[in-house]
């Protein structure tokens, strides 16, 4: 299993179209920033986003686990297992409103 976080920043303001730039690095599309994502699916992986914590404004961040060929029930049975250690995170609710 490989692990990795959902997107390559925190939630962003929801009037930007795209965070314009990461680390110094210019993301020139939109799908730019959320690159991190594609791996599993371009292989043809199964792949489970699952909840990572909260960042320094109170907004949430996943974490995405990315299984072997074929093993979809054994990734499942991962997450399910991940999430009963993180009982505090799952409780926890982003702020309403920014």
């Amino acid at each position: 299993m490989l692990a990795l976080p959902t997107a390559q920043v925190w939630p962003f303001d929801a009037s930007w179209r795209w965070p314009r730039e990461i680390a110094g690095r210019a993301m020139d599309t939109y799908h730019r920033w959320m690159e991190v994502t594609i791996y599993a699916t371009f292989a043809g992986l199964p792949c489970i986003a699952v909840p990572a914590g909260f960042g320094e404004h109170g907004l949430p961040m996943g974490l995405q686990l990315i299984g072997r060929p074929r093993a979809d029930a054994a990734l499942l049975r991962i997450a399910a297992a991940y999430e009963t250690t993180i009982v505090d995170i799952l409780a926890r609710r982003p702020p309403a409103a920014l």
